[in-house]
């Protein structure tokens, strides 16, 4: 809901809670994040960490009501009205870098997110010419479901296409999903469609080993999910599958594709990223340090030095 301060006369975005326990624990707790980002970035020498910043809350008739700066339209339509043309590489690198840094942020303060997706990644501002953006400034929001690491964490998280191997294979989790999320998140910036689209747990396993190869074993062995595992291989018959599994392309063919090398350390990142065993996962503090960053890195300091 979009509606003008009487004080100051700045527009600002007003997210209004459902009236129903469930959605007002989220709510609640989407405060208590917030409140608490807004005295972590009090405390930090970065100016800006790419999260949406609070302005106020308030209880209405039950609703809880936050008051959020105004952004522009999400990334995802973003993409849908563009005629799913991807980004290019180098407006990735720059809504990427910010998307590490932010996220990484949060997990040095034990927060994960949760449900990192096109949908919550705004454009600061959705002005474009001839459908290309003017700035590639991007926020993350929706803190609902953020969990700290001391809190119960719920079996099941992160929107379906994003959601980890871990999750869908019940071995737990932690700060590392997002990291997986956010990989997907790139890829889908890339090619301009979901990199997994699909409703069901087991082709979504199934796309997983075609883009990215096999499952270690190990965790195959480890899942509760047993019913999709033969042998301590995923059971599936690829001989009658849906469009969208027989579409996907091995992440190793568009590296050797790859002619450009800002494009084959793109890939390369989102390789990194979307590294089955959590404990072989790139961190995003690591990942602000690969090759496809050397440019931002070089602006940073720039930026720093001017």
């Amino acid at each position: 809901m979009l509606i003008r301060d009487r004080g100051s006369g700045e527009c600002v975005a007003v997210k209004v809670v459902k009236n129903l326990e469930c959605f007002q624990e989220s709510g609640r707790s989407e405060v208590a994040v917030l409140y608490r980002g807004h005295l972590w970035i009090w405390n930090t020498t970065e100016v800006t960490v790419g999260c949406v910043r609070m302005l106020d809350w308030f209880d209405h008739q039950g609703h809880v009501c936050l008051v959020l700066e105004l952004l522009g339209m999400n990334t995802f339509t973003f993409i849908q009205q563009n005629h799913q043309r991807p980004f290019t590489v180098t407006d990735i690198r720059h809504m990427a870098y910010t998307l590490c840094r932010a996220v990484c942020f949060l997990h040095r303060h034990r927060l994960t997110h949760t449900d990192v997706k096109p949908e919550n990644i705004l454009l600061v501002s959705s002005d474009c010419d001839s459908r290309k953006l003017k700035c590639l400034d991007v926020k993350l929001v929706d803190f609902g479901t953020a969990t700290f690491d001391h809190q119960h964490h719920q079996s099941v998280v992160s929107t379906r296409h994003y959601r980890a191997p871990e999750i869908i294979l019940d071995l737990g989790w932690n700060q590392s999903c997002d990291v997986w999320s956010l990989g997907c998140v790139l890829m889908e910036f890339y090619l301009g469609r979901t990199l997994f689209p699909t409703h069901d747990s087991h082709e979504h396993l199934a796309m997983m080993e075609k883009i990215l190869g096999p499952i270690p074993t190990h965790l195959l062995q480890q899942t509760r999910k047993q019913q999709y595992v033969s042998q301590g291989r995923l059971m599936w018959d690829d001989s009658n599958c849906s469009d969208h599994y027989n579409q996907c392309e091995p992440l190793k063919h568009m590296l050797r594709r790859a002619e450009e090398e800002e494009l084959r350390h793109l890939l390369d990142l989102i390789s990194l990223m979307l590294e089955y065993d959590v404990t072989h996962r790139i961190s995003l503090q690591e990942a602000l340090w690969h090759p496809f960053f050397n440019a931002a890195q070089h602006l940073k300091s720039s930026v720093k030095s001017s």
